[in-house]
């Protein structure tokens, strides 16, 4: 398997952690993210993660993962149970349609010229809320959905940014991320769930 990345990449590290749980091992394909022609000729689309598997070509790293549940079913990422695995599915749409939105508003306003303040503290107030309702998922549970799996694969390469970014990473939306999550630092429930993610599965040096 071959996954094609570039440096920092949140959706990217995603994945590297799905293939961390279920030790498997993949060739990690860096690409300059100003020249997305690899990206192109491999997948006719310039976004990562892209997974090259024998010549299957999975695109989206919710779609990945899920591909990589029906491929290789243990350790699993999802539980057993159809409603459970149901739930957790929901979760993983939801953190994608409604949590990083407020992120990525922020972000795109902020590339713009005149930064609009009224639209960036609405986008604020709203990624408080729903970062809030993540951590109480984590009261009284070491993760997400009860144990390791799909969703804090979906969650914590965003996450994560509560305590900080790599001294070389100048992205625009990773910064929005520290800076926005920094407060939650201090809520023991979700720097507990950071650390117990980030030990829990060997990866790739995303770089």
């Amino acid at each position: 398997m071959r996954l094609y990345a570039i440096p920092h990449s949140t959706n990217v590290e995603r994945v590297a952690l799905a293939l961390g749980h279920k030790a498997l091992d993949a060739e990690l394909v860096v690409c300059d993210p100003a020249d997305r022609s690899v990206l192109r000729a491999v997948s006719g689309q310039d976004l990562v993660p892209v997974l090259d598997d024998g010549g299957t070509i999975v695109t989206d790293s919710s779609h990945i993962i899920e591909y990589l549940e029906q491929r290789h079913p243990a350790p699993a990422l999802f539980p057993e149970r159809t409603a459970e695995r149901a739930h957790v599915r929901l979760f993983v749409s939801w953190f994608d349609r409604v949590w990083k939105r407020a992120p990525n508003a922020i972000a795109d306003e902020l590339a713009t010229p005149q930064p609009d303040p009224a639209l960036i503290g609405a986008a604020d107030e709203e990624m408080r809320s729903t970062t809030a309702l993540v951590t109480e998922m984590l009261d009284g549970r070491e993760y997400l959905a009860g144990e390791f799996g799909a969703a804090d694969c979906a969650a914590f390469p965003f996450l994560k940014y509560a305590r900080g970014a790599a001294l070389d990473d100048d992205d625009l939306f990773h910064r929005v991320l520290t800076e926005r999550l920094a407060p939650f630092a201090a809520d023991g429930r979700l720097a507990a769930w950071i650390e117990r993610v980030d030990a829990h599965s060997r990866r790739p040096d995303l770089g």
